[in-house]
């Protein structure tokens, strides 16, 4: 079944990568999205991630994903590395791709400095895994906030799905009933799936943040309360979903909390300094809302052990499958 693996295939995977090196400030760890490699004066943030699934806009969307996971983690990405898998030499495929990469890595001031491309005829649709680096004085690492924090949530819940919808699955969504107007609009949403001006406009106000993906923003909420050891509670009134999305996600039957989110940032701010972030981002022409709040396990009414999202009232624990991977099945 595509997706993640579960929580505990996971810790099993984790258990095996024992080599230590002591400048690994942070390594593989679930919820964390990104490593830290202490060089001295400044710390090495690397990033990897696939995509395989949106075919359209596979290189555009490669991109994104692995500069955020940097981003998110207090870093500009300088630096990317790209493996490109594809079911044959088709060169106006490859050409497409190569152009997407090149053009998006350049939008971010970000270079490709490496890669590898082969032919893989068992696969019946392009498959890039992106590796992003860059350096920071100051890592921001999805398990550091603390109880008391407030949660931002920056643009809104489920860009990247609703992009997806509106190309990936046009037709669909067409016959469902959404306009071509909105979908039209909705299509443009690929434009704004970089968090790279969201995390460098707020995390010198941050204790954690964390790049929504697979799952969408509910996912990312239950890594970051696993990965802090701690409970987000969470009102869904309060997230915010563009209209454009709540169209394709209702045509289709589909949770925008629950579908791939890339474009929105989390972020664990304390209670002081909550103003202070989001007036940095209104003045980066960022929408921002606080949707809820971090408190320490075994407190409140559901007495939730650590690593839970209460999602009004409702407790989760692991991460859902994203809803979007049922409509390529």
């Amino acid at each position: 079944m595509t997706g993640k693996v579960p929580p505990d295939a996971l810790t099993d995977l984790l258990a095996a990568t024992g080599a230590t090196d002591p400048a690994v400030s942070v390594g593989p760890a679930h919820g964390e999205d990104a490593a830290a490699i202490d060089l001295g004066d400044r710390t090495l943030v690397v990033a990897t991630d696939p995509l395989s699934l949106a075919t359209e806009a596979v290189g555009r969307l490669a991109v994104h994903v692995a500069c955020n996971d940097v981003a998110a983690s207090g870093a500009d990405p300088r630096w990317l590395t790209n493996t490109v898998l594809v079911p044959d030499a088709d060169p106006e495929r490859l050409r497409t791709i190569a152009t997407q990469v090149d053009e998006t890595a350049t939008d971010l001031d970000a270079a490709v400095v490496g890669g590898h491309t082969e032919t893989v005829p068992a696969l019946d649709r392009p498959l890039l895994s992106m590796t992003a680096l860059g350096t920071t004085d100051r890592f921001l690492s999805t398990g550091g906030a603390t109880p008391g924090d407030r949660l931002l949530l920056t643009k809104g819940a489920g860009i990247e799905a609703t992009a997806i919808l509106a190309t990936d699955f046009r037709e669909e969504c067409a016959a469902a009933g959404v306009s071509e107007a909105t979908l039209e609009s909705a299509a443009g949403f690929l434009a704004d799936v970089s968090v790279v001006p969201d995390a460098a406009a707020v995390r010198e106000f941050a204790t954690a943040a964390h790049d929504p993906t697979e799952g969408g923003v509910a996912g990312a909420l239950v890594e970051l309360a696993a990965a802090g050891g701690s409970v987000v509670e969470v009102d869904r009134d309060r997230v915010p979903v563009r209209p454009e999305t709540l169209a394709c996600c209702d045509a289709l039957g589909i949770d925008p909390l629950r579908a791939f989110g890339s474009g929105a940032l989390l972020v664990a701010v304390p209670p002081e300094r909550v103003d202070g972030a989001l007036e940095a981002l209104e003045a980066a022409g960022i929408v921002a809302a606080e949707i809820g709040s971090v408190r320490d396990p075994g407190t409140g009414s559901g007495g939730d052990p650590a690593g839970t999202l209460r999602l009004d009232g409702e407790s989760i624990r692991e991460p859902p499958r994203d809803e979007l991977y049922r409509l390529w099945e």
